[in-house]
C-alpha cells in the first residue's frame, strides 16, 4: 500500500537529521509569555512553509469512499490470521466486546486526528501533509522525537512480523502439499523456518536496491487485492469447518490453561493481537491528504473511519468468532498455518501464496521510510564523504543480444545501509519466531503512542483545553487506561517470547 510511508511519508524533519533545528539564544533567561509567544510563531510559520513547500497544488480527487477504501486496506492485515485464536483466548463474551471497543476507541480519537490535518483551524488552516507535521505544530519540536521514534520503532518491528508470518505462509505450502502427496503420517513434512526467512530477506534485499519502488502505483493494487484474498478464504474455510460438525464449540471464559497465571498471560498476549489488527493512525493523515474539499476534509475523514472501521469490525467479528466457533478452545496461533487446514490444499495454498505477496510488497512499503531516515542521517553527519555521495553506474547486458544493456545505478551508501537493515532485521525474527507473540507485541508497543497519546494530546491544544476541566480528565482517563493496556500486552507478549525460547529450538518457526 504505497500510501503508508508515502515514499518517506514518515520523514521527521524534512530530510534534515533528528535534532538539527536552531537554537535560542541563552543571553537571557525569555520569560513563559515569550516562550509561548515564540513557539506559536514557529509552529505557524512551520505549517506555512511545509504547506508551500509540499505545494499544497497535487490534485486531490479523494472521496467518502476512496479514503474508506484506503482504511480497510491499511488496516486489514496479517493480523486476521491471528482473529480465531484471539477470540479463544477470551471466551464468547469478552472476545466480541473487546473488538468492538478496540474500535470504538480508534473511530474516536481517529476523529480527533482528523481535525489535526490543518492548522490552526481544522477547516481553513495551514495543511500538515504528515502525522508528524501535525505534531509538530500542535506539540512542538520535543514531542517530534519521541513520535518519530514511536514510528520508526513500529515500522520495524512490523518488519520483523511480516518475516516471520512470510515464513509460516512458505512453510505452510510446503506441508500441505506434502500431506497432500504422502498423508498426514509422514513424518519429514515439517521443514524449518530459518530457511525461508533467509529467502525472504534476500528477496527484499533485492527489491530495496529497486529505484522509486515507493511510487510503483500497483503495488498498492496487489496490496490490496491478496490481503482480501487471503482474509476471505480464512473466513471461508473457518465456515466450511463449522458447518462440517455443526457444534458451536468454545467457552464462555474462554482456553482453560492448568496456571491461573498462564491464562492471565494469553489474555494480555490477544489484547496485542487485537491492538495490532487496528493500528492505522499513522498513515491517516496522508490518506485525508488524498481528500478533495469541499466537504471540508476532517467531516470527510471522519465518516470514511466511521465507515472503514464499521466493516473491519465487522469482518474481524465474523472471522474470530466463525474461527472460535469452529476450534474452540483449540484454535490454532495462525489460521492458515497451524494445523487448521489441509484440505482442499489447492485453496490453502492459494490463501498463503497470498499472504506472502502480500507481505513482499507491504515489507518494503514499511522499509522505506526507514532507509530514508537512516541515508539521510548519515548524509547529514558525513557530508563530504565521497562513500556517501558516490553513484556508480553499472552497465547489465540483456537477455536479447539485439537489445541495447541497462544502465544500473548502484548507490554504496544504499547498497550497505539496505543490507545490514534486512539483515540484521532478518536475524532478529531467526532469534524469535513466535507468530503471536511478536504481533502483539508491535500492537502493543504502537497501539497507545500512535492511536491514543499523540491525537489525544494535539486535540487538547488545538481546543486549548485547561488542565482540570472535565473534558481533560476524560481524555486523561481514556488515554491512562490504553496506556495500561499497552503495558500488560507488552507483558504478556514478553512472558510468551521468553516462555518460547525455553521450550522452543532456535530457529524454529513457531506457528
Amino acid at each position: 500500500m504505497d500510501y503508508i510511508g508515502g515514499g518517506g511519508g514518515l520523514y521527521i524533519s524534512g530530510g534534515s537529521c533528528l535534532g538539527t533545528h536552531s537554537t535560542r539564544s541563552l543571553a537571557r533567561r525569555p520569560s513563559q509569555l515569550e516562550i509561548d509567544r515564540e513557539e506559536l510563531m514557529e509552529r505557524q510559520r512551520t505549517a506555512v512553509v511545509y504547506d508551500a513547500e509540499s505545494g499544497d497544488d497535487h490534485e486531490r480527487q479523494g472521496t467518502v469512499w476512496t479514503a474508506t477504501s484506503h482504511i480497510v486496506a491499511a488496516v486489514v492485515g496479517s493480523g486476521v490470521l491471528a482473529l480465531a485464536w484471539t477470540v479463544a483466548q477470551l471466551g464468547w463474551v469478552v472476545g466480541p466486546l473487546v473488538l468492538v471497543g478496540f474500535s470504538c476507541v480508534t473511530y474516536y480519537t481517529s476523529a480527533l486526528l482528523a481535525d489535526c490535518y490543518r492548522y490552526p483551524d481544522p477547516v481553513a488552516g495551514a495543511v500538515n501533509r504528515e502525522y508528524i507535521d501535525a505534531v509538530r505544530c500542535y506539540l512542538g519540536r520535543k514531542s517530534v522525537l519521541l513520535c518519530g521514534c514511536a514510528q520508526y520503532v513500529n515500522l520495524w518491528g512490523t518488519l520483523v512480523g511480516y518475516t516471520i508470518t512470510a515464513s509460516t505462509s512458505m512453510i505452510a505450502v510446503k506441508r500441505v502439499n506434502c500431506f497432500h502427496r504422502h498423508g498426514l503420517g509422514a513424518g519429514d513434512c515439517n521443514p524449518s523456518g530459518s530457511t525461508y526467512m533467509v529467502v525472504f530477506g534476500l528477496f527484499q534485499l533485492l527489491l530495496s536496491q529497486l529505484p522509486s519502488l515507493h511510487n510503483i502505483a500497483w503495488l498498492s493494487v496487489v496490496a490490496v487485492a491478496t490481503s482480501l484474498g487471503y482474509s476471505f478464504i480464512s473466513l471461508g474455510l473457518c465456515a466450511a469447518k463449522w458447518a462440517s460438525h455443526g457444534d458451536v464449540r468454545g467457552t464462555l471464559a474462554g482456553a482453560a490453561v492448568d496456571a491461573p497465571r498462564d491464562k492471565a498471560f494469553n489474555v494480555l498476549l490477544a489484547l496485542g493481537n487485537i491492538a495490532f489488527s487496528y493500528t492505522f493512525a499513522d498513515v491517516l493523515i496522508e490518506i485525508q491528504d488524498t481528500l478533495r474539499a469541499p466537504p471540508a476534509e476532517n467531516k470527510t475523514m471522519k465518516r470514511a473511519s466511521f465507515y472503514g472501521l464499521a466493516m473491519t469490525t465487522v469482518f474481524y467479528l465474523l472471522l474470530g468468532c466463525t474461527g472460535y466457533a469452529a476450534f474452540g478452545n483449540d484454535a490454532p496461533g495462525n489460521i492458515l498455518t497451524g494445523y487448521a487446514f489441509y484440505e482442499p490444499f489447492w485453496l490453502v495454498d492459494i490463501a498463503n501464496i497470498c499472504v506472502i505477496v502480500h507481505l513482499i510488497g507491504a515489507y518494503q512499503v514499511f522499509a522505506q521510510p526507514i532507509f530514508a531516515r537512516l541515508e539521510s542521517c548519515v548524509a547529514c553527519r558525513w557530508p563530504d564523504a565521497k562513500f556517501i555521495n558516490a553513484t556508480y553506474y553499472v552497465r547489465v547486458p540483456c537477455l536479447r543480444s539485439s537489445s541495447p544493456p541497462t544502465t544500473v545505478a548502484v548507490a554504496p551508501l544504499k547498497l550497505v545501509l539496505r543490507t545490514i537493515l534486512i539483515m540484521f532485521t532478518t536475524l532478529v525474527a531467526m532469534l524469535l519466531p513466535f507468530f503471536n507473540a511478536v504481533l502483539g507485541l508491535i500492537g502493543a508497543l504502537g497501539f497507545w503512542p500512535l492511536s491514543v497519546y499523540f491525537p489525544v494530546s494535539m486535540h487538547v491544544a488545538r481546543l486549548k483545553i485547561c488542565r482540570g476541566e472535565l473534558r481533560w480528565w476524560l481524555l486523561q482517563a481514556m488515554s491512562f487506561v490504553c496506556l495500561l493496556i499497552s503495558i500488560a500486552a507488552s507483558i504478556g507478549s514478553v512472558q510468551d517470547i521468553v516462555h518460547n525460547l525455553k521450550a522452543a529450538a532456535p530457529f524454529k518457526t513457531s506457528d
